[in-house]
């Protein structure tokens, strides 16, 4: 056992984060978070208090009230559990395909979403930093658009590579495999000559015109972290704009 994994099982009334959402809680650090503030310092010592006793898991509910001097005022349990990890995310799958400087940016911001999956992909091993993060899965792939293939046809895709030749493999390989959107980096220059070789290729325009370029908000600036935020920021709408859609239809069904 190398720490405990503190999961949030259910909330009622206002709360800091949803059920879920997930610490885990070594020794010497914690990965992840249940919300901050007084809730989180206090788990962290009762996760800590069973790692030195080597205690069997438990709930707890905790109220968020004036005992916690917590605003929230609702209540969350908590369950405790000797574990190795954060568990892997079961959120929407999404596939960064590069490991350069907004690879890497993307996937700082976008691993720690529970509403994600990372795949992350590139040729070489070297490619990838030495300290992957959390629940992101490594693929090394010497010819990326041979994978593509392989990849769920309800995918996010994000074309990131050092290669433009392979940026425009990945996107043709993509449109003939099929996705839930697809997002390539590059200038206006770069996309009208890739939409002049996809139609070449024998894409349609409605087709070619589901892959968005550029990546992110441009009035954020051409910075790694820049584009990361803004691609953070799109995908959250659009992942959270489906589920309250889901959610509506459900409810008028019921």
């Amino acid at each position: 056992m190398t720490g405990i994994r503190v999961t949030v099982v259910s909330t009622r009334g206002s709360a800091p984060r949803e059920a879920g959402a997930q610490m885990f809680v070594t020794a010497n650090g914690i990965t992840g978070t249940i919300g901050g503030g007084a809730l989180e310092w206090e788990a962290m010592a009762q996760a800590r208090a069973m790692l030195a006793e080597a205690a069997d898991p438990l709930e707890r509910t905790v109220s968020l009230g004036p005992g916690l001097g917590q605003c929230c005022g609702g209540a969350v349990t908590l369950r405790f559990e000797p574990a190795e990890a954060l568990e892997r995310a079961q959120g929407a799958p999404v596939w960064i395909w590069g490991a350069g400087h907004v690879g890497r940016a993307l996937v700082h911001t976008l691993s720690p979403l529970p509403e994600v999956a990372l795949t992350w992909v590139d040729t070489t091993l070297g490619r990838f930093p030495d300290d992957m993060p959390d629940r992101v899965t490594r693929l090394v792939a010497a010819d990326p658009p041979r994978l593509m293939p392989h990849a769920p046809t309800g995918v996010h895709h994000l074309i990131l590579t050092y290669s433009h030749d392979i940026d425009l493999a990945l996107c043709d390989a993509a449109l003939r495999r099929g996705f839930a959107s697809c997002g390539l980096i590059g200038s206006g220059t770069k996309w009208a000559r890739f939409r002049s070789r996809l139609a070449g290729m024998g894409h349609g325009d409605a087709e070619i015109s589901r892959i968005d370029c550029p990546i992110g908000d441009p009035s954020l600036g051409k910075h790694p972290q820049a584009i990361a935020v803004g691609v953070a920021a799109r995908l959250l709408r659009e992942l959270l704009h489906k589920e309250s859609a889901t959610e509506r239809r459900m409810g008028n069904s019921a």
